[in-house]
């Protein structure tokens, strides 16, 4: 060898090293602008496009700061008022604590698996309900916009009552409470009690005539109720400026909206234990009557609980669940939500029969008093002999016991003449047996208890704004439900979407801030959420468990978690919960042809509630409430199934996804990759080379040739997959 040769030897290593550092910084440089480039479908931009797991690039979509506050969010959303008003009110009038055996059953059958298979296709797909409906089967596509559609009519009420919360909230400040006692009015002498007042009760006054000023029925609007619309607009800048940059501005409110609810339940069960009667109530509660639990109508009533308890059918579930990672375990997810769900009832129903039970324990000691007095006034008269009451009796301190026992003997001994002496029976029971729910329950039946707790102003703070948050959470997934479907399939602003949302939801929502507008609230709740939402549930598991079909559903959850879910879920959700459903709807639609269409209207000369029958406009109304929610389904249907929207225009319609990227079907493809796309194997066309094809355009540059099939790109394999569903969008 040369004496210079290990001189020109590292010359030669030198210029190669050189070479490849050029080389690698060219491809950096250019990867790097590659990295940035935006996938091209027909000229048509995508910006936010997810991509297959394990790929280097970074999801646009947004994604949770914490699995806590994920879980948070899931459990506030599907926590809400009915927890509180409409649970308790169930186990009362179905067989108290038995009730819990049909509603933890249906639980298990139609609960846990029906809200796993959302939180399963949102966190897969990571789309909205619309993006996600149309790739689990294109022709039940429509599923998705009646989702949002009922989720749009459930937020325009749900808000109201926010603003009725609100404004209690508002009047706590006081002491004492100005639901306390009846108001005084001057007549021309002298001064008297509100004559609405008197006959009904302080609490009872104040929601319908100071709250509400409610009119005598429907179609008698009234004019708006100011103090209402100022409440009803607070609660939706309330919604706006939380929602407005999506799960980054409301997951920080979720650590205290979802939280504080249940510290205001423990704070009220603690401090209601040490009352008199808070222990009858629970007693009451945990009382079995296991007679009812053989009657149809509690199971329907369990599972249309277990339905709306965990917010099926409103998109929120999907919408939450799209910003997960794919290996999330949301298996864990729904076991968890449901059962906290599940706890969460059963401790409202304590604290809710606690209180209810001091209020019965109060108003039993009224009744013996007034009773002991009337004893006392007919003994005087000789209308009843002295001999007939024990000896033990003492008049000035009598207790209810004491009542019970010379109640029995006046009966049995004037049992002819009974009728005629006005004494009335004074049980715990009796007043406990009185099944109250929603708005009676908060606004009036609550309110009254509280009154009579020492401190009642700061109770009654801790209450309203723990119905507050608990409406706000709820109102959280309902938006998201909403919004996230639209964006995703309309990439429009999340800022600017929620606000005009918002804005719109406003204005439509005065009609529930009129004199009559609790009738209209009642209207929405019975029509505008039941039926649609159990159809669209009932739709959701046919198209998973058949269209797009079980077998392959059960693949992608094994390859999604790392592990096989049991099989107790392919059968459910194959065999049970569909029939299960079924049979839902129909005995809904049943109750429904049977129930008269009405509502309870507030009579202010008798000063009591008196069904009317919905008018001939009315019924209008309710009819368009569910076909309006239902009629994307068909829709969609008949535009998929008669190929209205042509493939070929490059509109959303011909888009698919299959794992989160965004691919066109093929139309007409032309170029040298053109067999490949229709289903030749690689290995019959000539290996792609550099400036052949266009894939991908960069971001505010001319389209430029790139290569096909790197680690960023589609990729041949992809376009050729037999197996793939392909969903419009």
């Amino acid at each position: 060898m040369p004496k210079n040769s290990k001189v020109v030897k590292r010359e030669l290593d030198d210029e190669v090293i050189e070479s490849v550092k050029d080389l690698l910084s060219n491809e950096d440089s250019s990867d790097d602008a590659f990295k940035k480039s935006e996938l091209m479908v027909d000229d048509q931009e995508e910006k936010d496009v997810d991509v297959e797991e394990g790929s280097d690039v970074e999801d646009e979509r947004p994604a949770w700061n914490s699995k806590l506050q994920y879980i948070l969010a899931q459990v506030g959303f599907s926590v809400g008022l009915g927890n509180v008003w409409r649970f308790p009110y169930l186990c009362q009038k179905n067989g108290g604590g038995a009730y819990l055996v049909p509603y933890l059953i249906l639980l298990l059958i139609i609960g846990i698996p029906l809200f796993f298979l959302e939180l399963a296709v949102g966190q897969r797909i990571r789309r909205g309900s619309i993006g996600v409906w149309n790739y689990i089967s294109p022709k039940l596509g429509g599923i998705g916009f009646a989702s949002c559609v009922v989720c749009f009519f459930g937020a325009l009420y749900y808000n109201v009552i926010i603003g009725w919360s609100l404004f209690y909230f508002s009047q706590s400040f006081q002491h004492p409470l100005p639901w306390n006692q009846c108001p005084l009015v001057k007549n021309a002498s002298h001064t008297i009690v509100e004559p609405e007042c008197e006959k009904s009760s302080a609490t009872t006054y104040y929601w319908y005539r100071e709250a509400l000023n409610i009119s005598s029925s429907l179609s008698e609007s009234g004019g708006l109720n100011w103090k209402m619309t100022i409440c009803l607009l607070a609660a939706w800048v309330m919604v706006c400026l939380a929602m407005i940059k999506g799960i980054q501005s409301s997951g920080k409110i979720m650590y205290f909206s979802s939280l504080f609810p249940y510290v205001v339940l423990l704070c009220f069960l603690i401090r209601v234990l040490l009352l008199n009667g808070s222990v009858d109530g629970i007693r009451h509660m945990f009382t079995p009557k296991l007679e009812i639990m053989l009657e149809p109508k509690v199971w329907r009533e369990a599972a249309t609980q277990v339905f709306f308890a965990l917010g099926l059918g409103f998109g929120g579930v999907i919408a939450f669940s799209s910003y997960n990672k794919r290996d999330n375990n949301c298996h864990f997810d729904a076991v968890l939500v449901a059962f906290i769900n599940f706890f969460t009832s059963v401790l409202a129903t304590l604290v809710v029969f606690a209180v209810l039970g001091f209020k019965a324990n109060i108003i039993n000691e009224k009744c013996v008093i007034q009773n002991s007095e009337k004893i006392l006034k007919l003994l005087k008269i000789g209308n009843l002999s002295q001999d007939m009451i024990p000896h033990h009796i003492n008049f000035s301190s009598m207790t209810a016991e004491d009542y019970n026992l010379v109640y029995d003997i006046i009966q049995k001994v004037k049992e002819e003449e009974f009728d005629s002496l006005g004494l009335k029976s004074c049980q715990i029971e009796d007043e406990l047996n009185k099944a109250v729910q929603g708005t009676g329950l908060a606004f009036i039946a609550f309110t009254e208890a509280m009154t009579h707790f020492p401190a009642s102003p700061f109770w009654s703070v801790m209450f309203f704004l723990m119905l507050v948050n608990l409406g706000l959470g709820s109102m959280f997934g309902t938006i998201e439900g909403i919004i996230a479907p639209i964006v995703d399939t309309f990439k429009l602003r999340k800022e600017i979407l929620t606000v005009i949302c918002c804005s719109v939801a406003f204005f439509i929502g005065l009609i529930f801030v009129q004199r009559s507008g609790n009738y209209f609230v009642t209207m929405f709740d019975d029509y505008s959420a039941t039926l649609p939402l159990l159809i669209v549930v009932t739709l959701e598991n046919i198209a998973v468990s058949r269209m797009y079909g079980i077998d392959k559903f059960m693949e992608d959850l094994k390859d999604m978690l790392g592990f096989s879910p049991s099989q107790y879920y392919y059968y459910m959700w194959k065999y049970v919960s569909p029939l299960v459903l079924l049979c839902l709807l129909a005995a809904s639609i049943v109750q429904m042809g049977l129930s008269p269409p009405g509502y309870n209207a507030w009579v202010e000369e008798k000063a009591t509630e008196e069904f009317r029958s919905y008018p001939t406009w009315a019924m209008v109304v309710c009819i368009s409430l569910i076909v309006l929610a239902m009629l994307p389904v068909p829709i969609v249907f008949m535009v998929r199934r008669c190929n209205l929207i042509d493939d070929s225009s490059g509109s959303l319609a011909s888009v698919s996804y299959k794992r989160g990227r965004i691919i066109k079907e093929p139309v007409n493809l032309e170029g040298d990759n053109t067999s490949l796309i229709h289903g030749k194997s690689p290995s019959e066309v000539p290996s792609p080379s550099f400036g052949k094809n266009i894939y991908r355009k960069q971001t505010g540059s001319p389209t430029l040739d790139t290569a096909p099939n790197g680690r960023y790109g589609i990729g041949y394999l992809m376009a050729d997959m037999p197996d793939m569903p392909e969903s419009d969008l």
